[in-house]
């Protein structure tokens, strides 16, 4: 140490050959040692699971149980888990809506081919709602107006 207070407090200096290690490996070491690693493991567990019809209460206790986690720590895990299913919502959107207006179709066809009429009437009518196809301003138009004024007994 120096008698120079202000060089006490001034960081030593890094090797080059340290900094290009730091540069190459932000995170620093990868594999199963690395926590970060770990915790994006236990929470990919938990993705995996949460098509086994539990409800998100039981999810997180089992998972809590079976990772020898806290239930803190298992909240925190399926936040990440929500994160990552709304991700993959805005990401599968429109394929799904174009898959589902597919099915649709084949539906009313198979529908008409059978002479289940009435089937394939609700669903052209679900075509027509997903289309737009009576706005908004046509079902106001629609709709019953209904006034009702009260005399004063009193005056009359």
């Amino acid at each position: 140490m120096s008698d120079n207070p202000e060089a006490n407090n001034q960081a030593p200096e890094v090797s080059a050959e340290v900094e290009d290690k730091k540069a190459k490996h932000p995170l620093g070491c990868y594999g199963k040692r690395n926590p970060n690693a770990v915790i994006e493991e236990r929470q990919r567990r938990l993705y995996r699971r949460q098509l086994e019809g539990l409800t998100t209460r039981q999810l997180v206790l089992d998972h809590a149980a079976r990772e020898s986690i806290s239930e803190k720590t298992a909240w925190s895990d399926w936040k990440a888990v929500s994160k990552w299913n709304e991700e993959d919502w805005l990401k599968d959107r429109e394929a799904l809506l174009s898959r589902l207006q597919g099915m649709r179709f084949r539906a009313i066809n198979a529908a008409l081919k059978k002479g289940q009429l009435q089937t394939a009437a609700q669903l052209m009518d679900s075509v027509g709602r997903v289309l737009n196809e009576s706005g908004i301003e046509q079902q106001a138009a629609a709709a019953p107006q209904l006034q009702i004024t009260v005399e004063d007994r009193r005056n009359a």
